[in-house]
């Protein structure tokens, strides 16, 4: 009769641990990957999207979908660039080669009056001469707190580079959850 060969305990239990380790390791990397490539979650830290977000809520931002699709009007984005020093949340208004234009408090894209119920407040031009065209590879965004964002009518259009990602949930508080329009 062959006798069965034992490890001893100790070098299990070495084998155990690494097995767990080397699983969680590749678990992190793995949720690092997805969080800064496909999916992060991001905070509100203004005013400027007012009624739509208030501060301190907490978003749901698809940083995947515009490296297969171009944005699209109404998309709420959050914007990591050059054109403002932090990160911002706002709505896409505009694409490339669109003309926008402000008169009487209203918005008016390529001679069409926006119909914009989320908007708060009346919209007057800023810094940036109207009318404006949407330069090829930007975009045009503005706050819905339209009195008090800091916007593309102050530092001009946005670079299709300098668009993290999408808005594309709200998580917090539980009784905001849902998708965002």
């Amino acid at each position: 009769m062959e006798q069965e060969q034992t490890k001893p305990k100790g070098s299990r239990w070495l084998k155990e641990i690494k097995d767990w380790t080397l699983s969680l390791g590749i678990a992190i990397v793995v949720a690092l990957l997805f969080q800064n490539y496909v999916y992060a979650q991001t905070e509100v830290h203004n005013v400027s999207m007012q009624n739509t977000l208030v501060e301190g809520q907490r978003l749901i931002e698809d940083k995947w979908s515009y490296h297969f699709n171009n944005p699209k009007h109404g998309d709420i984005v959050i914007i990591n660039g050059p054109e403002h020093d932090g990160r911002l949340v706002k709505r896409i208004i505009a694409l490339p080669g669109q003309t926008v234009d402000m008169k009487d408090g209203y918005v008016y894209v390529d001679g069409v009056k926006l119909e914009e119920t989320y908007a708060k407040g009346l919209t007057y031009p800023d810094v940036v001469e109207i009318p404006f065209t949407v330069p090829e590879g930007h975009v045009f965004v503005m706050g819905d707190n339209r009195e008090r964002s800091l916007d593309s009518r102050a530092f001009g259009a946005v670079s299709l580079d300098s668009l993290e990602g999408k808005a594309v949930y709200r998580i917090w508080p539980l009784g905001k959850f849902g998708g965002l329009q």
